[in-house]
């Protein structure tokens, strides 16, 4: 395949324009060659790494991460051992979101029991119980 348009490289990718540009302003893709006209022209190879972007993302990876990765992929030296650490890092983060969930659920069941579904929204336990107190999460 030969280069592409932004157009068609977004098209192939699954994304759309913007995103292109903005992955480029982040440094996750490269900026393009220009023609002289100002068009850009994609090689075919970027549609992998915004697979591998899009994989991540889709994962839970910033793009901060994401560029820590695909930097690891190109660094002299990095190991698998460097890869699968910043994999645990993030399995270490979801956990701590799961545990920061649970406790909002929580919460929000307790909240919830308080309001018996009569009355105006006003005089909700559970607008009072937000206006007074902290609640606990």
């Amino acid at each position: 395949m030969t280069a592409m348009t932004s157009g068609q490289l977004a098209k192939e990718a699954g994304v759309n324009v913007e995103t292109l540009r903005f992955y480029e302003r982040k440094g996750l893709l490269q900026e393009p060659i220009r023609l002289e006209s100002g068009h850009r022209r994609y090689s075919p190879d970027v549609i992998a790494r915004i697979q591998f972007i899009k994989n991540a993302q889709d994962l839970g990876f910033s793009l901060r991460e994401i560029q820590e990765l695909l930097e690891l992929r190109v660094t002299p030296g990095s190991t698998a051992a460097d890869v699968r650490g910043r994999v645990l890092t993030k399995i270490t983060d979801v956990d701590r979101r799961i545990k920061r969930l649970h406790a909002i659920k929580k919460s929000l069941t307790l909240l919830v029991a308080t309001c018996s579904d009569s009355g105006s929204a006003g005089d909700c336990p559970i607008l009072d119980n937000l206006d007074k107190q902290e609640v606990k999460s």
